[in-house]
């Protein structure tokens, strides 16, 4: 298996579109790069350690108590910070998922169990089976909803299934719902709306995929739990946020436009994108939840890295997966949409040698 990179090394490759980070077409919201623009002084002061206004704007988004939310340097920061915060002796992963759930906990010094998603059940968590994985003295479980890099999806009503166990059996869940925003409105995959309800878990969310600001490293957390909200404001370093960041973050959740704009797009994209790939023999493509697909090449002697150097020298980036835990078969490649006429270029390209 080859070194894991995250997606987005656009740094190592000559290219001209990345569908391998997962980042909205759209770009930043016009408003928010004016208003970075016009606050360059803010670099001249100590930036709000406690982010009110930043918390504020993000509990009137989400219906939440602004108490509720801690902000961080990207959602990344903040999963160091749980794991280090609740020190586990045992925790739950999936797999295959996104891997610096496992780097933040064997930091932590956690032993780490794997739930292994089957492609035979189209990668869709198995409940029975995870939850059944939690009776070894399991602290601490990891889901990424929608999945990266699956692009499966838990709904609600099944969350609720999952927190009723933990609870009984004292397990804190970490729910990172990254690309939630991306999901079809009428399947609700989050579960922000339980946050009342439990105690036991916290929701990780960013504005790097669907804002499009991965650079900005803003991430917050949402959890009913305020002893652990107040363990990890004790131990974390106050200055984990620019004046920047803050912002910027102010902003972009009150722009309904570019919400809505962006979940339209997303959905006509990922709907036109799968009927295309599933209508191929050489490919099984995974029904997508958030805002790219998982495809499994079934054409012999073709590998998930012949695709990526394809793509490559057409100035196309797109995720090999085999550096995936579960998905190493190299069969594996992953991309995200991009504007239409974008999309239509990196199937043509694929047809090259998957049609």
């Amino acid at each position: 298996m080859r070194e894991y990179l995250h997606g987005g090394d656009i740094y190592t490759q000559e290219i001209e579109m990345d569908y391998s980070a997962n980042i909205s077409p759209l770009g930043l919201p016009a408003g928010v790069k004016e208003a970075v623009v016009n606050n360059l002084d803010s670099f001249c002061v100590y930036p709000d350690s406690r982010c009110i206004k930043l918390r504020e704007a993000l509990a009137e988004h989400h219906q939440v108590k602004a108490d509720h939310i801690i902000c961080g340097n990207g959602s990344a920061d903040l999963i160091f910070q749980l794991a280090e915060a609740l020190k586990p002796e045992k925790a739950l992963l999936t797999a295959p998922s996104f891997q610096e759930y496992e780097q933040a906990l064997k930091a932590a010094g956690t032993k780490i169990r794997f739930c292994q998603l089957k492609k035979e059940q189209g990668f869709a968590l198995d409940r029975k089976a995870w939850e059944e994985m939690l009776d070894d003295g399991i602290e601490m479980a990891f889901l990424c909803n929608p999945n990266n890099p699956t692009s499966t999806a838990v709904l609600p009503d099944e969350m609720r299934r999952i927190l009723d166990c933990c609870r009984k059996l004292g397990t804190f869940v970490m729910i990172d719902e990254t690309y939630a925003e991306f999901a079809p409105e009428n399947a609700g995959v989050s579960a922000v709306g339980l946050l009342k309800e439990y105690k036991n878990f916290v929701i990780l969310r960013g504005v790097s995929k669907f804002f499009a600001a991965p650079g900005l490293r803003l991430g917050y957390a949402m959890t009913s739990n305020l002893d652990l909200l107040a363990e990890i404001r004790e131990r974390k370093n106050p200055w984990t946020l620019n004046s920047l960041a803050d912002v910027a973050g102010s902003l972009m959740f009150t722009d309904r436009e570019y919400i809505e704009q962006t979940r339209e797009l997303i959905s006509s994209e990922r709907e036109r994108v799968f009927r295309e790939l599933a209508s191929w023999k050489n490919v099984k493509v995974y029904r997508p939840w958030a805002n790219f697909i998982l495809v499994r090449i079934l054409k012999e002697g073709v590998t998930a890295y012949d695709i990526f150097l394809h793509a490559i020298r057409r100035g196309l980036m797109l995720r090999d997966c085999s550096t995936f835990p579960g998905l190493e078969d190299e069969t594996f490649f992953r991309f995200c949409f991009m504007m239409p006429e974008k999309n239509t270029e990196l199937m043509e390209c694929l047809k090259e040698l998957l049609g």
